[in-house]
């Protein structure tokens, strides 16, 4: 590195955003996710001892996935190479193998390629890297903000230690913000700022376990509030307000966050739970998610989990769909909020579901079982030569309209498909079953 190469990384780091200059350089740094770095876990021993594997690093953004590559390089022996998926081709990655092959075969040196946003990467690309993984010329660390397990190449993944990266909590972020504020190297601390007990709370409550989002708060804060007449910044709650502004929420509708959220909504439902439903509905639509897709997964669950033990719980269901199609947002928010509360609260049975799911099976297994004659349809001519319907006896003609006869395939007798529980509605259909089948029958015969 010449003179002038030196002058302008040293620029570019006072320059860089503040969340960059803060990045730890030492594992003893990293603040939180402690469950995959603490002293006595195998990602802290594997650095310290210098003998890692390919890692990939999955979890939202802002909690420490760039910043844990960057450490692993600063404190293991191996040559470092960073490319970023979102803007980086092929060319990048072969660029980076040569280098990676030179370091080994003249220096001995091992090399981490870090890929940023590696589910960016489409299959080819991922596949390109597999072999370089595989022989060792490379030690892959990806990280990414979407499963791996769905975005990234299972021959990779099976290649490869997937850890997961949890949102920092408040305490966490309250570090990181103090560190921003009064650290002389790293942070701000030359800027002569304070901020105030309320504001560090709320920036830190705020963040949603994002630390880039509290850090970009700070740096703004500082870097636009007058100094007072003590000749200090401070940062007040007011201050934060107008920095933080309003909370983006992650919800990518193409990736896997949007199937979490609509999974904790569904089972929220199950789970009777009204105030959890009504919370992950409002994230939704909060992030602008289709009401018809919201309408149709209260249907699927009224039907699923609530079905005959409150089976007024699908008309509701189905209504609100209707009814939130046609009056648009944003008063569907408020159809869509009483639906999912009415399914939450209402009795539960899966009941429906287990039926069909075990009948389902049967015929899988069974194939077309012989329909009892009685039951054939006898409103043809010549039917009664060939037996068909002889023998039915008509329910409505017996004490309580119920008779007992051969509804199943003769090879099905006794089977039991549907079995009301006792909740809600499907207890009253069991008392009326056990009533029915005890009555005194005179058969009829049609």
């Amino acid at each position: 590195m010449d003179l002038f190469d030196y002058m302008r990384s040293t620029n570019m780091e006072k320059e860089a955003p503040l969340a960059s200059r803060l990045r730890p350089t030492v594992l003893d740094e990293v603040v939180g996710q402690q469950h995959i770095i603490g002293k006595d876990k195998l990602l802290y021993r594997a650095i310290m001892a210098d003998k890692l594997s390919s890692l990939i690093f999955y979890g939202p953004p802002g909690t420490g996935k760039t910043t844990l590559a960057k450490v692993i390089a600063a404190t293991t022996s191996a040559e470092f190479r960073q490319i970023n998926a979102t803007s980086a081709g092929k060319k990048d990655m072969e660029a980076a193998v040569a280098q990676a092959r030179d370091a080994q075969g003249m220096y001995g040196r091992k090399t981490i390629l870090f890929i940023d946003e590696i589910h960016r990467f489409n299959k080819g690309q991922q596949d390109y890297l597999l072999p370089f993984v595989e022989d060792g010329t490379v030690i892959l660390i990806g990280a990414t903000t979407e499963n791996p397990y769905f975005e990234v190449n299972g021959a990779l993944i099976s290649r490869s230690i997937v850890f997961e990266l949890q949102p920092l909590d408040k305490e966490d972020i309250k570090i990181l913000i103090k560190r921003a504020v009064y650290d002389t190297e790293k942070g701000m601390g030359a800027y002569e700022a304070v901020i105030a007990e309320e504001a560090l709370d709320f920036l830190a409550e705020l963040s949603g376990g994002d630390a880039r989002h509290a850090l970009n708060a700070v740096e703004l804060g500082i870097m636009t509030t007058e100094r007072q007449a003590d000749g200090k910044i401070h940062i007040t709650m007011e201050v934060a307000q107008e920095c933080i502004q309003r909370r983006v929420l992650r919800y990518d509708k193409s990736g896997d966050n949007h199937y979490d959220v609509i999974s904790a909504f569904i089972k929220s439902m199950r789970g009777s739970d009204p105030d959890a439903a009504v919370y992950y509905l409002a994230r939704m639509l909060y992030a602008g998610e289709s009401v018809t897709f919201i309408a149709r997964r209260i249907m699927i669950c009224a039907a699923e989990d609530v079905g005959i033990a409150d089976a007024n719980a699908l008309t509701v269901a189905v209504s609100a769909s209707l009814a939130a199609e046609r009056v648009g947002m944003p008063e569907a928010q408020i159809i869509l909020a009483e639906a999912a509360a009415y399914v939450a609260c209402a009795p539960k049975s899966n009941a429906a579901v287990v039926s069909i799911a075990t009948a389902m099976h049967t015929v899988e297994e069974t194939g077309n079982l012989a329909i009892p004659s009685h039951l054939q349809d006898a409103h043809y001519k010549g039917s009664a030569k060939l037996g068909r319907g002889t023998g039915y006896k008509y329910a409505h003609d017996y004490p309580g309209h119920y008779v007992e006869q051969q509804y199943l395939p003769a090879e099905l007798t006794g089977r039991e498909f549907y079995r009301p529980s006792d909740n809600g509605y499907e207890k009253t259909v069991k008392e009326y079953f056990r009533k029915i089948k005890s009555l005194n029958k005179t058969p009829k015969d049609n």
